[in-house]
């Protein structure tokens, strides 16, 4: 009773941080605007000094930023445990599914339901964009100005993922975020030899034990005790800092990226989760509600991947090996939300650089974008980064298109949190599946309702 009172009262405090951060980010934007508009720019240069500078900054250097540190130290909290936290929860749970056949069925089923969640939201994300394309909603004019703003990168070819997932140097993996399938990859391979070396293995194990419990404690504490306060000083200054000036042009893409996303989360999860089991998915929704809600508020798989753990395995009958080897295993390579914005955010850029995209030359995108997003690391803002790698693939390198990307780039924090409620109930969702596939699911559990 105690931890089911716990476990409501962190729903309720999320939730209260989110709709508190929307209203105050709001309130913050019309101030800025009504001091801007009557001559009074130093208060709001005062204000935002205090709460909302990035202090790291060259103009940052003599504010206080509060609500920036509290953001950033936060997610920096959560960062700082990825790798500890695949390392050994996929080591684990290597060593919990000895059985090389099973292990081999689990991984199957794994890859290919998370495949298939892939083609369904890049066709369905796809089909709707183009719907709103051929409606003229994203003939838009962009402001040439932006385009000094462009952020770009190296394009690369996506089967680059497949050599990058092998490491030269397990320490190199370790030592940066940006590497999460090499740490899964070694992970992997860790925990099949301790289960191959049998007893010999067990001191080793029991230090990875421990050191996965230290990290389970440190998680539980930073979202539990931190994690409403950093979600409510993170959107609200999101909100704060972008101008109606970048609203305006994107629009359309912002509002679009959410329905679409909002739709698929409602509709290919349940209808996947109903035809692959013939369970009832109201209860999934429901529970995985806060999984989605956490997620969107972080703007991170990653930092989500504790509370989809306790939720899949609490709530939703899902047993702890296999929740351990899908779960992470979902963080690094089910992006399935990524290539959803993917799909909206190529036809908006080529619509408003004035490129009639074809349906044919979607299907080249979405390929592109499936290859990218499986590569795509499990921290915030690196899928709209990973958009430029897929205009390259469709040579889409005008002015015109540059400047639409650094809107997207610009206003991504919105559609991000659509965009990543996709991607983590889509875990959750595999994670079901999985285990009703093997037998291990308690319905029991699934089924029961939360009072």
């Amino acid at each position: 009773m105690e931890n089911k009172e716990k476990k409501n009262s962190i729903v309720k405090r999320m939730i209260f941080a989110v709709v508190a951060g929307f209203v105050v980010g709001f309130l913050s934007l019309f101030l800025r605007e009504f001091l801007n508009g009557h001559g009074n720019g130093n208060v709001w240069n005062i204000i935002n000094a205090i709460f909302f500078q990035d202090i790291t900054t060259t103009d940052g250097f003599e504010g206080l930023g509060l609500f920036y540190i509290i953001g950033q130290l936060f997610m920096r909290g959560l960062q700082m445990a990825i790798v500890p936290l695949v390392l050994t929860s996929l080591s684990l749970a290597m060593c919990s599914l000895a059985d090389p056949e099973r292990l081999g069925k689990i991984a199957g089923r794994t890859f290919i339901t998370y495949l298939c969640f892939y083609v369904v939201a890049a066709a369905l994300a796809g089909a709707m964009a183009y719907f709103v394309k051929c409606m003229g909603w994203f003939n838009v004019n962009l402001p040439a100005q932006e385009a000094t703003e462009t952020v770009t990168m190296e394009g690369y070819n996506p089967l680059v993922t497949v050599i990058n997932a092998v490491p030269s140097n397990i320490f190199t993996a370790f030592s940066s975020n940006n590497s999460i399938l090499a740490v899964v990859v070694v992970a992997l391979i860790l925990g099949l030899s301790m289960t191959a070396l049998g007893e010999k293995t067990e001191p080793l194990k029991n230090v990875l034990q421990n050191l996965n419990d230290v990290v389970q404690l440190f998680l539980n504490f930073l979202i539990d005790k931190i994690g409403p306060l950093a979600i409510f000083c993170m959107i609200s200054r999101t909100l704060s800092v972008y101008g109606v000036e970048y609203i305006k042009p994107t629009l359309v893409w912002i509002l679009t990226t959410i329905v679409v996303s909002l739709v698929l989360v409602a509709t290919i999860y349940p209808v996947g989760i109903f035809l692959t089991t013939r369970l009832n998915p109201v209860p999934f929704m429901k529970k995985a509600a806060k999984i989605g809600l956490f997620a969107a508020a972080t703007n991170s798989s990653a930092a989500t991947l504790p509370l989809n753990t306790k939720t899949c395995t609490e709530e939703l009958g899902c047993t702890p090996e296999i929740s351990s080897f899908v779960l992470p295993t979902g963080m690094t390579i089910n992006m399935n939300g990524t290539t959803a914005m993917h799909m909206v955010a190529i036809i908006f850029i080529a619509t408003a650089a004035g490129i009639d995209i074809k349906p044919s030359t979607l299907v080249v995108a979405a390929f592109l974008s499936i290859c990218t997003a499986m590569g795509t690391p499990a921290i915030p803002v690196a899928g709209t980064t990973m958009v430029y790698v897929v205009m390259t693939g469709l040579g889409m390198s005008s002015e015109l298109c540059m400047i639409g990307y650094s809107l997207v780039l610009a206003m991504n924090y919105l559609p991000g949190m659509a965009v990543i409620t996709l991607n983590v109930i889509g875990d959750a969702a595999t994670n079901v599946i999985v285990n009703f596939k093997e037998g291990v699911l308690d319905k029991e559990k699934y089924n029961k309702v939360e009072k």
